[in-house]
């Protein structure tokens, strides 16, 4: 089954907010990182070998209506169904996102030698993926706003407009339904 809806947003942007909605509106279930966490032998090696140019979307995405791939991944068009699916790209204002991002996910990340070897393998695909996705270890808060004001102008630049929601969750369920041809 073609995917029908893909979020093109980065973490700490309500990508999980987003998949409850979407979940909530009948379209799911959603894939979400979070998936990872819950099956990590079988999760983990799939996508870090997406990362790594040698994705199999449909065993990532089996059993799911959406998935919320990495945009350099997504838009290097490996995944068929694509051109049907609708697109969301969640944003926040930059400087807000990369203080909430650095205190997060890119703290995790570099503290990535200090998490038992269980989750070593995890994080380091995050990693991998998130780098890919404009983003490598090492940046300070302003290169981080910085590229991720790169990233959503990638992603605005690569999906046509009529596939296409900009959505901040804060807008609440009109946009989004809107988009989707949905009752609010």
């Amino acid at each position: 089954m073609p995917i029908k809806v893909i979020s093109v947003g980065v973490g700490r942007t309500g990508t999980y907010s987003l998949k409850l909605a979407l979940n909530h509106l009948g379209l799911g279930p959603c894939h979400h990182m979070e998936e990872v966490l819950h099956n990590l032998p079988a999760q983990v090696p799939l996508w870090a070998a997406a990362a790594n140019g040698r994705a199999d979307w449909a065993a990532i995405y089996r059993g799911y209506e959406r998935g919320r791939l990495a945009d350099r991944l997504l838009l290097s068009g490996a995944e068929p169904g694509l051109p049907s699916a609708k697109f969301v790209l969640t944003e926040r204002n930059p400087a807000s996102w990369a203080a909430s991002f650095s205190a997060t996910i890119y703290q995790l990340l570099a503290g990535r030698d200090q998490v038992p070897e269980a989750m070593q393998a995890w994080l380091a695909m995050a990693a991998e993926i998130i780098a890919r996705t404009g983003f490598p270890s090492g940046l300070d808060q302003a290169g981080l706003a910085k590229a991720f004001t790169a990233h959503n102008e990638a992603v605005k630049a690569a999906i046509p407009a009529h596939q296409l929601l900009v959505f901040e969750v804060q807008d609440g369920w009109g946009p989004l339904c809107g988009f989707l041809g949905m009752p609010i």
